[in-house]
């Protein structure tokens, strides 16, 4: 079941309507803090992160659900996962680190970002090769994004803006 992309179907529906939702809630966010943003490159960054998040998941809904060969579903998932991880990686480069809060600062150490980007990889790369797992990655990888996303969210919302 983890090699056949036609059983994950209910999965990458299911993933690809949360992930919209909670995308369009980031934009409502977004120009909730636009004045914020406009003044911090952090909060920005972290903005940004928090789209990616939530748009990696989105893209592999996309993948599971369009009708293509096995070696193709694997290989996009595989170049979403390195696509998204180092745009997250530029990002996190960019947004600095929160030295003032202690639920930031695990939250960075644990980084849901590189978590997502490697489960992501390893769910293309176990779906080409037909071992290890394949797609069953894709439930751990969907949660760690989506959950890494709405904190991420969190924290940009309740950040103030003169410390970063």
């Amino acid at each position: 079941m983890g090699y056949g992309a036609g059983a994950w179907h209910d999965f990458a529906v299911t993933t690809g309507t949360l992930a919209g939702a909670l995308t369009g809630l980031l934009f409502v966010a977004v120009s909730l803090r636009s004045a914020a943003l406009a003044r911090s490159r952090s909060l920005a960054s972290r903005a940004a992160q928090t789209l990616v998040l939530f748009v990696t998941p989105a893209i592999s809904a996309l993948v599971l659900t369009a009708p293509q060969p096995g070696p193709a579903i694997g290989a996009e998932l595989l170049g979403a996962a390195v696509v998204s991880g180092a745009t997250l990686l530029v990002l996190d480069r960019r947004a600095g680190h929160d030295s003032s809060s202690r639920v930031a600062r695990y939250i960075e150490r644990a980084s849901p970002n590189s978590i997502t980007a490697g489960l992501f990889a390893i769910a293309g790369l176990t779906f080409l090769l037909k071992a290890g797992g394949g797609l069953y990655w894709m439930i751990p990888a969907v949660l760690a994004s989506l959950v890494g996303g709405v904190i991420n969210a969190w924290l940009f919302l309740v950040r103030d803006p003169t410390e970063g």
